[in-house]
């Protein structure tokens, strides 16, 4: 293990911080003082740069801090946040297009009807929110980011495996929201924009948000929902008359069976792969607060704002089996059927359409915040590289992969956001036994954060969590592999990873963690 060199805590008035800046020579021998070409200098010297560069950020009021712990007298008065916040964060953040699209893949990609699509949509998400709002209370109890509070379960190297598919959910939802924005600015076009510009246009506001932080990020979601409520509600006046809420779905009972899972464990996985960066944004909240409120409210804002935009898009999707205009425009895209059901309203349907496109910025946000805290838990070397640096990287990664991907939206969802869903379920699973069983009494030392031998060593939660990808894999349904176990259940599989990958990690863990205990003590 590297040596972590000294570092001195001095108070910042801007970001309301401690900032740690090394001593001159310290953490070096002396030895090592002089002398440009000795490695050592070299990594002192750079480290003072990217220090000289956070304080550059903090000048013009942007975040500089990173994944260091935030201090209980570093915390936020409650009453200028407040509860109500953490409901219209999440509010704000999931009433957007790309939740629309999802909606619309229950009838036009499993050929279920419009009830049966919005039972599946509203109650796998209502599970897949459960685990969100459970991560969410440990931003302020804690004061840690999600991932790191991910190494008092899965330890200081295992947990860097959950880092990187973490980055992986994150990146890869801002790549669908990206495609989505595009699709619809591109459908609104009279001048014929491209979906290339579209996707361009979202990245850049986006990335300019996101690079100023913590603070702009929640003065922007606080009212980024207000256009989009007015907008999705004048859609659903306009096109909710050509709702086929009467449809029914299709196939045999097993087949039929098969799809009603697979649709559920895609929406639970599009809510509970929040979980991966809930407590990001509540760690500025003062230790004090309530647990259940956090929860409560964080079900509340994410529950609403997912049943609406879903039943929008299975009430869309629905409406093409009997208007062939709509069945055109969502051969386009899914972006484009959208802005058709505004069709009616002329003009003002194509403002709109815009409105609901750059009402996914809201979306953009927290993935792409997120993706820049957690790419400097992969290493100290990673630490070292500013917030905003690495959040730049993240926008020009999902940029390009969105632009190489726009022509496949729906394989992207189906493919991509059950798949990622399991290692999120199975890592709930692992987190929430050791909370529950082998911390209820003793607790987390929230301030062992940084030093690995006092978190455990992880070998339990690794062997739990392969096995519980073992299981997901077994029992998974992609267009590209079904395992054996799902292909018993109809003639397209059953998606059971998130259920079965949860089941066997919580089986396996228990008693694994206690030989960890017995025989290392941590």
């Amino acid at each position: 293990m590297e040596p972590t060199p000294q570092t001195a805590n001095v108070y910042d008035e801007k970001t309301s911080s401690l900032v740690p800046v090394l001593a001159p020579n310290e953490g070096l021998p002396i030895s090592d003082t002089g002398g440009a070409a000795n490695p050592a200098t070299f990594a002192r010297r750079a480290h003072l740069q990217w220090k000289k560069f956070e304080k550059q950020l903090v000048e013009y009021n942007l975040e500089a801090r990173g994944i260091q712990r935030v201090e209980a007298d570093e915390r936020h008065d409650l009453r200028a946040l407040g509860y109500t916040q953490v409901a219209i964060l999440w509010f704000s953040i999931n009433l957007a297009a790309n939740n629309i699209t999802l909606g619309m893949l229950g009838p036009a990609v499993f050929g279920l009807g419009f009830l049966d699509s919005s039972l599946c949509a509203v109650f796998g998400m209502l599970v897949g929110c459960l685990p969100v709002a459970y991560i969410a209370t440990f931003g302020p109890r804690s004061g840690n980011r999600t991932m790191i509070f991910a190494r008092y379960t899965m330890g200081w190297w295992p947990s860097k495996l959950v880092v990187i598919l973490n980055l992986i959910v994150l990146l890869g939802y801002a790549l669908i929201d990206c495609v989505v924005a595009g699709q619809i600015l591109s459908a609104v076009s009279t001048s014929n924009m491209s979906v290339v510009v579209g996707i361009i246009i979202v990245a850049i506001i986006t990335w300019g948000i996101t690079t100023f932080g913590y603070q702009i990020f929640h003065y922007y979601e606080r009212y980024a929902w207000l256009p989009q409520l007015i907008v999705l509600c004048i859609l659903a006046g306009v096109a909710g008359p050509g709702f086929n809420t009467s449809s029914s779905s299709e196939g045999d009972p097993a087949t039929l069976s098969g799809n009603r899972l697979s649709f559920f464990g895609l929406n639970l996985a599009a809510a509970i792969t929040y979980s991966g960066g809930a407590a990001d944004y509540f760690v500025y909240y003062p230790e004090h607060t309530p647990g259940w409120k956090i929860f409560s409210v964080t079900m509340v804002g994410l529950s609403l704002s997912f049943t609406f935009a879903f039943l929008l898009g299975i009430g869309l999707a629905s409406g093409m089996l009997t208007n062939t205009a709509w069945e055109e425009a969502y051969g386009v895209s899914q972006g484009a059927l959208i802005v058709h059901g505004y069709k009616p309203l002329g003009g003002f349907g194509s403002f709109c359409g815009v409105i609901v496109a750059l009402g996914l910025v809201a979306n953009l946000i927290p993935p792409t915040y997120s993706s820049g805290i957690d790419a400097q838990i992969l290493g100290r070397w990673a630490a070292l590289v500013p917030r905003a640096i690495w959040n730049t990287i993240g926008v020009v990664i999902y940029t390009v992969c969105a632009l190489a991907g726009r022509g496949h939206l729906a394989e992207i969802f189906t493919n991509f956001l059950a798949l990622m869903g399991y290692w999120v379920s199975i890592w709930i699973a692992i987190t929430l036994e050791e909370h529950l069983i082998f911390r209820r009494k003793k607790g987390f030392n929230w301030a062992t954060w940084n030093e690995p031998k006092k978190l455990p060593l992880g070998i339990a939660a690794l062997i739990a969590f392969l096995i519980g990808w073992a299981g997901a894999i077994l029992c998974m349904a992609q267009v590209w592999y079904i395992g054996p176990i799902a292909k018993l259940v109809g003639d397209y599989g059953a998606d059971m990873g998130n259920y079965v990958g949860f089941a066997w990690a919580a089986v396996v863990y228990p008693p694994m963690r206690v030989w960890e205990l017995k025989k290392f003590g941590r």
